[in-house]
């Protein structure tokens, strides 16, 4: 896959899946623009046009300097708090909502213009999770989030498909991010995260890397209103 035509942003560019996506399309030539809270030293070292943007503020004139044609957004802000539902504030389900559902929203009415001038090949990628059609305990409010996330990535689908721009959605489950840190370690809890999949393994920010540049580029330009798994098998098989 070859992107030396393309002009993609990524939102939340700074670290784990982001920066894995980050990363991969600058190695394959993309003209990239990336937008996050803070820019890490992995992230300034890409050499990317970059855009201090806070993903649950409005966007005001943040990305008025984007190209006048935009190929590709991948948003990849996200959440996990895991608790009982009886524990979970209601301003917390308010603030999950708020990132992972208005920050795509607000994004991507303000870049919308751009993508329909790609003329049928132009793509976006959001990112669920496997808890949003899996049902896990303590995890109401990501999960009910990012069903949200699932039900605009299939109503965009629609509603652009005639301009061609496709929306696609990725599902993952435990990743080795950052986000996941407090899941993730110690070499007990790696284990025992890898042996909850039918693969044996958790997931890797390059795994979802991979599928996020696949669905950006032309290789899928009849793939959209999806959500793909990419979850070790977790939410499928037993």
């Amino acid at each position: 896959m070859q992107f030396s035509d393309k002009n993609i942003l990524v939102i939340g560019a700074s670290s784990g899946i982001g920066l894995a996506t980050a990363t991969l399309l600058t190695g394959l030539g993309a003209n990239l623009f990336t937008a996050s809270r803070h820019r890490s030293p992995e992230l300034a070292a890409l050499n990317t046009t970059y855009f201090d943007y806070d993903a649950t503020q409005e966007t005001g004139a943040t990305f008025d300097a984007l190209p006048d044609v935009l190929h590709g957004v991948v948003y990849c802000p996200g959440s996990i708090k895991l608790r009982p539902f009886e524990r979970i504030p209601v301003a917390d389900f308010a603030a999950d909502f708020d990132l992972n559902v208005l920050g795509a929203v607000r994004v991507l009415q303000a870049v919308m213009k751009r993508l329909k001038k790609a003329k049928g090949t132009a793509s976006v990628v959001l990112f669920s999770t496997v808890a949003a059609d899996t049902g896990m305990s303590f995890h109401a409010s990501i999960a009910t989030a990012k069903a949200a996330v699932e039900g605009l990535t299939r109503a965009l689908a629609a509603e652009y498909a005639a301009s061609g721009v496709r929306v696609n959605c990725i599902a993952p489950s435990l990743t080795n991010t950052p986000l996941a840190a407090a899941l993730l370690n110690s070499p007990e809890k790696v284990e025992a995260g890898g042996k909850r999949h039918p693969l044996q393994r958790i997931g890797q920010p390059e795994d979802l890397a991979y599928t996020a540049s696949f669905l950006l580029s032309d290789h899928s330009s009849f793939v959209t209103g999806q959500v793909l798994a990419v979850d070790g098998g977790m939410g499928k098989l037993k």
